[in-house]
């Protein structure tokens, strides 16, 4: 069992074995949080799926309306005519063959990835590097667009992908502790209808078994779902 610290076994000391509404979680988080830096609040999500059933796994992406917090540093993969766009938009890095190569080579300082559809049969050959890092370019999560100036707006502001993990949870940063509580709730909120729309057709009674919410060295708080 991993040692839990003193800090961490006094914030957990604090924090009740029940259901919070979500507010109050946020607020109690804030209270016993003992990290040094801006903590990031996450929310935890179990589904009622089977992650290995194709037609089960939940995947898309939210806009949340006050940003993560963090700053997205965006490659995007185009070719010459495109660059000056993706430049425009505020893409960190723009262009194609030179960074396939560095890619290639072990380069990863960016956090996520955009490129137009005619570049893709180009940009596969990086799937067994970018795809176990949840990076590669895809049409669901909106990362593979014609439009690759509103792909790039749209990531800079807070979008974030929504992606089931291989036991079926959902783990998705919600902002900063630094964010006004409010802002945290609207962000999570959004998240939890963007997850309801997610659901699988062929998912019968339950869907989200639980919501935890934590910031990244906190305990989890349960949330009540019946008071969302």
């Amino acid at each position: 069992m991993a040692h839990k610290g003193k800090k961490y076994l006094a914030a957990a000391k604090a924090i009740e074995k029940r259901p919070y509404p979500l507010v109050e979680a946020i607020e109690t988080l804030k209270k016993v949080r003992y990290e040094r830096f801006d903590a990031t609040f996450e929310l935890a999500i179990d589904l009622n799926i089977d992650p290995r059933q194709a037609n089960q796994l939940v995947r898309g992406t939210v806009a949340l309306p006050h940003g993560t917090g963090r700053t997205v540093r965006v490659l995007a993969l185009v070719a010459p005519d495109k660059q000056k766009e993706a430049e425009a938009a505020g893409a960190d890095y723009a262009g194609l063959d030179e960074y396939l190569s560095k890619i290639e080579q072990g380069w990863l300082d960016f956090d996520a990835v955009v490129c137009t559809p005619d570049v893709m049969p180009k940009v596969a050959r990086l799937g067994k590097i970018l795809g176990p890092r949840g990076l590669m370019p895809n049409p669901k999560s909106g990362t593979v667009s014609p439009d690759i100036g509103r792909a790039i707006r749209e990531l800079k502001a807070g979008k974030i992908e929504v992606r089931n993990d291989k036991t079926g949870v959902l783990h998705i940063p919600i902002g900063k502790a630094s964010f006004e509580t409010q802002k945290l709730r609207e962000n999570a909120v959004e998240v939890l209808k963007a997850v309801e729309a997610l659901r699988p057709t062929g998912i019968k009674g339950t869907y989200i078994l639980s919501v935890y919410l934590s910031t990244t060295m906190s305990p989890a708080v349960a949330i009540d779902r019946n008071r969302l």
